[in-house]
């Protein structure tokens, strides 16, 4: 029996804990994204109504479709893209993103900055970092990272507020954390989007201003 609403309770139980025995405990506590990417109506429908107000999408055109109608009656609800963003759907995720997780390119960030402006929903932009230089992951590899936040906040005026990673899965997520940590702080970032069902715990361990729970917050996909 699926039950959203213990799952959501375990898991910010879980981040309240890690959180207070962390090196930064004085900070807000970080926020609990629920990565809605191909659940169900009925969990994503449970999931607002026990008060979630955060959720991930990987791909623009499915969220446009879940999300839409949703947003509507909903305005108290943050979407964000945590999924890798396509050039040619740039003016989409701009209109229906709170925030875009993924920059990872120049040729993304000039396109967005071309169509980025006042009445976007979008407000902020993290730059995802490919931590293990992974060849067949997305994200910047960490010796091009400064430049970029330099290029994207200077040269393209977008408020890049922080980063995002995905450590390999057969390495220690930990080595992974800390170095995107030391990245964000060099660079005056604030917001980290770091941790997922599996070790979100370690991540707060070393910061992460945000969370990002698919499985444990939803139960196991069944689509």
């Amino acid at each position: 029996m699926l039950d959203i609403k213990l799952n959501k309770k375990t898991v910010l139980t879980k981040i309240r804990q890690a959180h207070k025995i962390s090196n930064f405990s004085l900070l807000p506590i970080p926020k609990l994204v629920a990565v809605s990417k191909k659940q169900e109506d009925y969990k994503i429908d449970e999931a607002i109504e026990l008060g979630q107000t955060i959720f991930g999408e990987n791909r623009v055109q499915e969220a446009q479709q879940r999300w839409e109608r949703r947003l509507e009656t909903h305005k108290d609800i943050e979407l964000r893209l945590i999924g890798p963003l396509q050039t040619n759907k740039i003016k989409q995720a701009l209109n229906l993103f709170d925030i875009i997780e993924t920059i990872d390119r120049e040729k993304l960030a000039k396109e967005i900055a071309k169509h980025f402006s006042s009445p976007s929903i979008t407000k902020s932009f993290y730059i995802q970092v490919n931590t293990g230089s992974e060849p067949q992951k997305s994200g910047l590899i960490p010796s091009e990272v400064d430049d970029f936040i330099n290029f994207c906040t200077n040269d393209l005026k977008l408020p890049i507020n922080g980063l995002m990673c995905i450590p390999p899965q057969d390495e220690e997520p930990a080595i992974h954390f800390a170095f995107l940590k030391k990245i964000a702080d060099r660079n005056n970032l604030t917001e980290l989007s770091m941790g997922m069902s599996n070790d979100f715990e370690e991540a707060i361990k070393f910061g992460a201003s945000s969370v990002r729970i698919g499985s444990l917050f939803f139960g196991a996909r069944e689509l």
